[in-house]
């Protein structure tokens, strides 16, 4: 079957300043997806009547179906519909329809109405008007040369309220539509590239109406197969097959499939086994523990956390002794050791986990540079601790020590759990 493609173009000088964050694809492309159509190309453009015409005329040539989002105001800068109308050769006429609907809303509210919100009732002629049941601006559907054009408003709630009452049900009907299956697996602690060679043979054998996809991101990466054809238990069935040749493949790195997070993950287990956690942080500073209760329902197994930037709060409230600071500092083994087995003992848990580190961007030495981390997981059965060598990025010292803290959990929670003492 063919695919069906759709471009996205962004109008709006906001969104190229900067100033406002187009969640409006990535939204449109999940629900895209679940109808079988693809997102080809997202392209951003400013107010400017040339662009416009010229990102027309470009994702014509590419995509069989064109979205168009903002610039459909009621103030001068937005000049999309009267460049929609130059574009396909018409004029602005008054739909009753609409500004019947908008003298409801403004009656509604009791406002007044000037001529500019009288405008928003002006569309193209000639096109298929969208009632917009969330505002006042219209979305407006086109077609020509066996290609569908949209426009909808900018403004997220909008939009998201006319595609799912109007255009994905229209564009369901309009197109031969095929259907996307997607399965992801996810892993942690390998990289991209040492992934990719675990699985070369397997990668290369994949059938023809199989691709896989590589989503790395902080020490994690993504594996996501994406089958199309036309019937979705066949593809469900050759995508299971799939996964269960390459999983033995890479296991120890796989922790979840679909869109499980690793905290969730980690919760999992924990929960399972009726088992508690705590945190000691230094240098990620509460983000350990904010990611932990980010999960609903990590009361049942997270006890609390302390965040202990000065040696005296590592001495008074983890048992770090003196001794330990003076001679090994505050980013050693010997110290995110006893941060680990002091957050275990005082705060109840069976489980902790521990952080100390130079996160930068400042800070280092020869001996211990920016981005030197130390992380500890105390376990019913033993600590163990890990150095790891980061970047000189503060935030992402901090994330990717996140990734890593709680993999290590992990791995000690299934090994502690699968020995019992």
């Amino acid at each position: 079957m063919k695919a069906v493609w759709a471009e996205v173009i962004t109008i709006g000088d906001e969104i190229l300043y900067g100033q406002t964050l187009d969640t409006n694809t990535y939204w449109m492309g999940k629900e895209l997806n679940i109808i079988g159509v693809k997102i080809i190309r997202k392209v951003a453009v400013g107010d400017q009547r040339e662009e416009i015409i010229k990102a027309l005329d470009e994702a014509s040539q590419r995509a069989d179906i064109i979205l168009i989002t903002g610039g459909l105001g009621p103030t001068k800068d937005d000049i999309t519909k009267k460049t929609l109308a130059d574009y396909f050769n018409t004029s602005l006429v008054e739909d009753e329809e609409v500004l019947e609907h908008i003298q409801s809303l403004f009656s509604k509210r009791n406002l007044s109405m000037n001529a500019l919100n009288n405008a928003q009732a002006l569309v193209p002629q000639g096109c298929t008007v969208i009632t917009n049941t969330m505002g006042t601006a219209p979305g407006m559907w086109f077609e020509r040369d066996d290609k569908v054009y949209v426009s909808m408003p900018g403004v997220p709630y909008e939009m998201e309220t006319m595609m799912e009452r109007s255009i994905l049900p229209k564009l369901k009907s309009t197109f031969a539509l095929p259907v996307i299956y997607h399965q992801m697996i996810q892993t942690v602690g390998i990289g991209e590239s040492w992934l990719a060679e675990q699985i070369e043979s397997w990668e290369d054998n994949l059938p023809p109406h199989i691709r896989l996809a590589y989503l790395p991101s902080y020490g994690r990466v993504k594996l996501r197969l994406t089958a199309v054809g036309t019937n979705r238990l066949e593809l469900e069935d050759d995508v299971a097959e799939q996964v269960q040749k390459v999983v033995p493949k890479i296991e120890k790195y796989v922790f979840g499939y679909g869109d499980l997070t690793l905290e969730e993950a980690v919760g999992a287990i924990l929960t399972k086994a009726g088992k508690t956690l705590a945190v000691a942080e230094s240098c990620t500073g509460g983000f350990l523990a904010h990611t932990i209760t980010s999960i609903p329902g990590s009361s049942r197994y997270f006890q609390g956390g302390v965040v202990a930037y000065s040696n005296n709060l590592k001495m008074n409230l983890l048992d770090v002794s003196e001794e330990t600071l003076h001679q090994h500092g505050a980013v050693s083994e010997e110290t995110v050791r006893a941060m680990a087995e002091g957050a275990k003992k005082n705060l109840l848990a069976d489980f902790s986990i521990a952080t100390s580190g130079i996160a930068g961007p400042d800070g280092g030495t020869p001996e211990k540079p920016v981005g030197t981390i130390w992380i500890a997981v105390a376990s019913p059965q033993e600590t163990i601790a890990k150095k790891i060598s980061l970047s000189k990025d503060r935030l992402v010292n901090i994330r990717r020590s996140t990734v890593i803290a709680l993999n290590m959990l992990r791995t000690a929670a299934q090994t502690a759990l699968a020995n019992p003492s």
